[in-house]
């Protein structure tokens, strides 16, 4: 695949990842993909299979993205748990974005996706199931450096952080303002700052 052609099928991911953060699978009409991507129906289907197809990819973009954000902030700081920190106090500025939705599309597709859309809810599942497990390992990493008491269960705090990020997200999709969802992601920040042990923090 040319540079040229590789440049257009990813800026046709981030156009088509935008109509279905906002709208959702279902809402999205091949007429909107037509405008949003320029393309005619015929170029949409040789490139991308079906409607189904597209959607499918744009998940894995957006998940890539997602990902990519993730790792970024944590290999900017020198333990996991400030690095989860850090992560959610930068989700807190979700309202100053600009974005499509302020809710996860993962977790809006969850929603919304059903039986005749099989195949796209296991690959949301999947991408779910993913970012709970790279959770995991933060925690897992930071019992291992003894920054987090190893009686406590990595496998139930990723859990209890990705819920806690579901609903930030879904709580910030409310008619609130910025300071509002600010000032929870610093709560929820400072909770995982409190698991800590006293030892990784006095050599911090």
């Amino acid at each position: 695949m040319s540079r040229t052609t590789l440049y257009n099928r990813q800026d046709s991911l981030e156009q088509a990842l935008q109509l279905f953060w906002q709208k959702g699978f279902h809402a999205t009409s091949l007429k909107d993909l037509e405008k949003a991507l320029d393309m005619r129906p015929g170029s949409i289907y040789a490139a991308f299979g079906s409607k189904d197809g597209l959607f499918q990819e744009v998940l894995e973009h957006y998940a890539r993205l997602t990902l990519t954000e993730l790792e970024y902030t944590l290999k900017t700081h020198h333990s996991p748990l400030m690095g989860l920190a850090a992560y959610l106090r930068q989700l807190g500025g979700i309202l100053d974005k600009g974005l499509p939705s302020r809710a996860c599309m993962l977790v809006k597709s969850l929603l919304e996706l059903g039986a005749r859309e099989q195949s796209a809810l296991q690959k949301v599942e999947a991408m779910l199931a993913g970012m709970e497990a790279r959770f995991i390992d933060c925690f897992t990493e930071a019992q291992r450096i003894g920054e987090l008491d190893s009686e406590l269960d990595p496998v139930r705090l990723a859990r209890r952080l990705q819920a806690e990020i579901m609903g930030l997200r879904a709580f910030a999709q409310r008619d609130v303002d910025s300071a509002a969802v600010h000032e929870l992601a610093e709560d929820m920040a400072q909770s995982i700052e409190a698991l800590r042990n006293d030892s990784a923090i006095e050599s911090t």
